[in-house]
C-alpha cells in the first residue's frame, strides 16, 4: 500500500483556499476530473433516456456507466443499483415498497446509533402499515452497537433490520456480519447504510450481509447523487409508486423523474479517481478501488490517532464516545462553550467543522446533549492530512485556554 496525500490535495481546487476542510462527514469536495467529467457531458450534449438519436444513447451510456461504478465501489451487482437525489429519498422510497408487504404482528428493528435517515422513514412506514418497531441500543459513554442485543431484539415475526455501517458522528462501526445473520437466520431483510461507512474503508456488501446497500457520492468525493444497491432478484419482487407509462423494469422502477445525467457522469469519475488513490494498486477497478480503500483507512487512522491523543490532552474537551472500531471520525465538547461557538471559533482559524445534532437524532439523545446544542463533529478523509489535525488541536487548545 502507498498513500501521498501531498498529490491527492493537488487533485482538488477547493483545498486551495487556505481552510482546514474538516466537514467531510457532511460531505467532501471533488476532485478536478470530477468536475471535468460533469462539463464534458454537457459539452458532449445529452438527451433524455431511450431515444433512437445519438444524444440519448449518451445519456443512456451514463446511466449504465455510474451503475457500473457503484456497483464495482461497494461490491453489489450493477444490475440492482437504484439510483436517486439522495439516500434520504431513496430510503424513504423503499421504506414504503417494503411495508407494502407488513402488517399487525409483523416486526421491524431499527438502531439508535443510526442517522436519522435510516430510522424515521422505517419507523412512519411500520406506523402506518401496523407492524411493531423494536429498538437497538446505544451503549454508553462508549457509543458501541452490541450486536449481541439482536438476539433477543430479532424474531421470527422481524421482517427489516436497518442498521448502519458507521455512526455518522461518533464513527461507531458495529459488527454488522454478526447482526446480518441474525436477521437472515428468520428471513429478515438487512438494510445496511453505508453512508458514513463507503468513504473511509473498503466495501463489501455481500460479505457485510446487506441485501440493499445504501451510499451517497457526495460523501465520497463525487456529486449530490444517492445510491441503493440490492441483488435485482430482490429488487423484482417489491413494487414502487411509478408512473404508469414508466418503465417496469429494474432498476428503472425506483428511479421517479429523469436522472441527472451530467452529476451521473461524475458518479463514475469519482470512483475511478478512488481507485487511483493507490498508484500501486492493479487489476479490474474493484479490485483497484479495494487497494486504494485500504491504503486510505490506513492514512485516516493514523490521523485519527493523532487527533484523539490531542483532544483527550486537553481537559476542557469532552469526547462524546469511545468505540473501539471507528471512522475517522470525532464528537467533541468544549466546557463553557456552545458547540456553535466552538465551530464560529474555528471558522475564524479557517478550520471548518460542524455542529449540532447533525441528524444523529436517537445517538444525542442517548449521551444527553440533544437539546443542548448536541457537538462539534470533525470528520477526516482521504485528503486531510497532519496539518489539518493540528490546526484543530491548536485552535481547540487556544479556546479551551481562553475559557
Amino acid at each position: 500500500m502507498s498513500f501521498d496525500v501531498a498529490h491527492v490535495r493537488t487533485l482538488y481546487p477547493a483545498l486551495s483556499d487556505g481552510y482546514a476542510w474538516l466537514d467531510a462527514a457532511a460531505g467532501t469536495q471533488v476532485p478536478q476530473t470530477v468536475i471535468d467529467a460533469i462539463v464534458s457531458a454537457y459539452r458532449g450534449g445529452i438527451g433524455n433516456s431511450g431515444g433512437a438519436f445519438p444524444a440519448s444513447a449518451h445519456s443512456d451510456a451514463i446511466v449504465a456507466e455510474a451503475r457500473q461504478a457503484v456497483a464495482d465501489l461497494v461490491g453489489g451487482d450493477a444490475d440492482g443499483v437504484v439510483l436517486g437525489p439522495n439516500m434520504t429519498t431513496l430510503t424513504y422510497r423503499f421504506a414504503y415498497a417494503l411495508a407494502k408487504q407488513w402488517g399487525p404482528g409483523d416486526e421491524i428493528v431499527v438502531s439508535r446509533l443510526d442517522h436519522d435517515a435510516n430510522v424515521r422513514p422505517w419507523v412512519q412506514a411500520a406506523e402506518r402499515a401496523g407492524a411493531t418497531v423494536r429498538w437497538a441500543s446505544v451503549e454508553v459513554p462508549s457509543g458501541e452497537l452490541p450486536a449481541g442485543q439482536y438476539d433477543d431484539l430479532v424474531t421470527e415475526r422481524t421482517k427489516l433490520v436497518a442498521v448502519t455501517a458507521a455512526s455518522n458522528v461518533l464513527g461507531t462501526m458495529p459488527d454488522v456480519p454478526r447482526i446480518a445473520a441474525r436477521a437472515h437466520a428468520v428471513g429478515a431483510l438487512l438494510y445496511l447504510d453505508g453512508v458514513h461507512a463507503t468513504p473511509h474503508t473498503p466495501t463489501d456488501m455481500v460479505a457485510l450481509g446487506a441485501d440493499l446497500y445504501a451510499t451517497s457520492a457526495y460523501k465520497w468525493s463525487g456529486p449530490h447523487i444517492g445510491a441503493v444497491v440490492g441483488r435485482p432478484e430482490l429488487l423484482e419482487g417489491l413494487r414502487s409508486d411509478k408512473l404508469a407509462s414508466s418503465s417496469d423494469d429494474v432498476p428503472d422502477r425506483f428511479e421517479t423523474g429523469t436522472l441527472p445525467f451530467a452529476d451521473l457522469a461524475g458518479v463514475t469519475a469519482a470512483v475511478d479517481h478512488l481507485a487511483s488513490l493507490d498508484p500501486q494498486a492493479a487489476g479490474t477497478r474493484r479490485r483497484r478501488v479495494l487497494t486504494s480503500m485500504a491504503a486510505v483507512e490506513a492514512h485516516e487512522q493514523a490521523e485519527l490517532a493523532h487527533l484523539l491523543k490531542g483532544l483527550s490532552a486537553l481537559p476542557h474537551v469532552r469526547l462524546v464516545g469511545s468505540p473501539a472500531r471507528r471512522t475517522a471520525t470525532v464528537y467533541f465538547t468544549v466546557a463553557d462553550h456552545t458547540p456553535r461557538q466552538v465551530a464560529e471559533h474555528l471558522a475564524r482559524a479557517k478550520i471548518n467543522v460542524w455542529d449540532g445534532h447533525c441528524y444523529a437524532w436517537e445517538v444525542t439523545e442517548a449521551f444527553g446533549i440533544r437539546d443542548s446544542g448536541s457537538a462539534v463533529r470533525a470528520g477526516l478523509v482521504h485528503y486531510n492530512d497532519r496539518s489539518d489535525v493540528d490546526r484543530l488541536l491548536n485552535a481547540v487548545e487556544d479556546l479551551s485556554s481562553a475559557g
